[in-house]
């Protein structure tokens, strides 16, 4: 399972593909389950960073633990999160992502 990821251009923040837009949460992000899923999610990023949107567009690989969308990756699961020596910023500390990675 894979999932685009990228970084909005006018803030930078680390977004997910979902619903036709860009979530700031992995766990709203539209999965693709097979090869032709990816490569419609590659021409949404492609698209989207040619207009100037996102920056850094990546599929990158998730699981489903305990009914929650987790990214595979260390890197992936920080960006998703937010900083690991301050958990009281970024992401992390928001109630509504609080035990989403």
């Amino acid at each position: 399972m894979k999932v685009l990821t990228a970084n909005r251009l006018s803030d930078g923040i680390a977004v997910w593909h979902a619903d036709g837009g860009w979530a700031e949460t992995v766990g709203h992000a539209d999965i693709a389950h097979d090869k032709a899923a990816e490569d419609r999610l590659e021409a949404i990023g492609a698209a989207a960073a040619a207009n100037n949107e996102v920056v850094d567009v990546n599929l990158i690989d998730v699981a489903i633990v305990d009914g929650l969308v987790e990214p595979v990756r260390l890197r992936e699961k920080i960006r998703a999160a937010g900083p690991t020596i301050r958990t009281d910023l970024g992401k992390q500390a928001s109630p509504a992502v609080a035990g989403v990675a």
